[in-house]
């Protein structure tokens, strides 16, 4: 019987161990400030990819008369003047700009195009946790367990697909346009380059379809694999719930000081009662009212059973009138809480019972 009870403990201690919880939206909201999020760097290549033989097509007239204006000032000059330093360093200084020209349309649009594609996929987020030095990262045993990891080998594997899967389709599209290339030898230089771009347009579309397919289904993935990692075991469920709203033996026990401050509260207002209505054990309700002040009378303390019975022992040493009347005791302390004035349909039952009171003291 020991034995079988202290493998029911060990399973269920594995089983309050094992990650079988959805992750808590505390849990997502701490793993995307330290920048695990759902993120498929292929997803970002593609968009980069398009956007930047998009940008070169689009900026391809432009691209075109720069560079040809700089070879042309390239050439003049080396042809009409003797090479001197001065000279070299003004044509090295005319490339570089020229370079730059050239260059800054397409990284821009590949940088901005690049950042959309990273906020469509995790929004705004700036996170430095993975930017911090990490000791561990330096150990060779642990370097190597990734690099021969389930995950690497799955990556080598994916890797390898899409170089045969992209070299199949380039193969299949240039074998296709190499019967139209001796026809362009007939064409002047921007003809063949326009031609030529445009084949090598073509080409690209066709590589960042077949990639943007297998990026999504990696971003299906990636979503997958963070989703899996998160989550918890039902402790970890447990004890964050704990740390976020208390412990409950905590929070119990402030709600009983709360309540025995709140009677008391109540038990000090008990001396100016005017009158306390009882059951006569089971309940006891202390009304007050003031002609100047109130409107109705209001309910000032109540209570059952013990707390009725105290209710009932300060009233009598404040020398506060205590009346037996069960049906209107009853109903107050089941429909009036403390604070509140009386319900309507009792102002008549009150009134007697305050008459009756009134009588006793002399007032009106």
């Amino acid at each position: 019987m020991d034995g079988y009870r202290h493998h029911y403990w060990l399973d269920l201690q594995l089983f309050s161990g094992e990650k079988t919880e959805e992750a808590t939206p505390k849990r997502r909201e701490e793993a995307r400030r330290k920048g695990q999020v759902a993120r498929s760097v292929e997803l970002n290549s593609v968009f980069v990819l398009a956007g930047v033989f998009v940008g070169l097509k689009f900026f391809g007239p432009y691209l075109y008369q720069e560079s040809s204006t700089f070879m042309r000032s390239w050439f003049s000059q080396l042809a009409n003047r003797d090479i001197t330093i001065e000279l070299t360093y003004q044509l090295f200084l005319t490339a570089t700009l020229t370079f730059l020209k050239l260059a800054l349309p397409v990284m821009l649009t590949a940088l901005i195009i690049g950042l959309i594609a990273n906020y469509l996929q995790v929004g705004f987020l700036f996170s430095t946790e993975t930017l911090r030095f990490n000791l561990g990262a330096l150990n060779p045993v642990a370097g190597l367990q990734r690099i021969f990891s389930l995950r690497a080998i799955a990556d080598l594997v994916k890797s390898l697909v899409k170089i045969g899967i992209i070299g199949y389709v380039a193969y299949k599209y240039m074998r296709e346009q190499i019967p139209l290339l001796p026809a362009l030898m007939q064409y002047d230089l921007k003809s063949i380059l326009s031609k030529t771009g445009e084949m090598a347009f073509v080409l690209a579309m066709k590589i960042a379809l077949i990639l943007g397919i297998m990026a999504f289904f990696d971003f299906l993935y990636q979503r997958w694999d963070l989703t899996k990692n998160l989550r918890m075991s039902k402790q970890e469920v447990k004890d964050e719930y704990k740390l976020m709203e208390g412990d409950p033996k905590i929070k119990a026990k402030i709600k009983e000081r709360q309540r025995m401050m709140a009677v008391r509260r109540m038990m000090q207002e008990i001396p100016q009662a005017d009158v306390v209505i009882t059951n006569p054990t089971h309940f006891a309700v202390a009304l007050k009212y003031d002609l100047q002040m109130m409107g109705a009378p209001v309910v000032i303390a109540k209570g059952q059973d013990l707390v009725a019975k105290r209710i009932r022992e300060i009233a009598a040493e404040h020398s506060v009138v205590i009346v037996e009347n069960k049906p209107l005791a009853q109903t107050l302390f089941k429909t009036t809480e403390i604070g509140e004035a009386i319900p309507v349909d009792l102002y008549q039952a009150v009134a007697e019972v305050l008459a009756y009171v009134y009588k006793l003291k002399g007032r009106t």
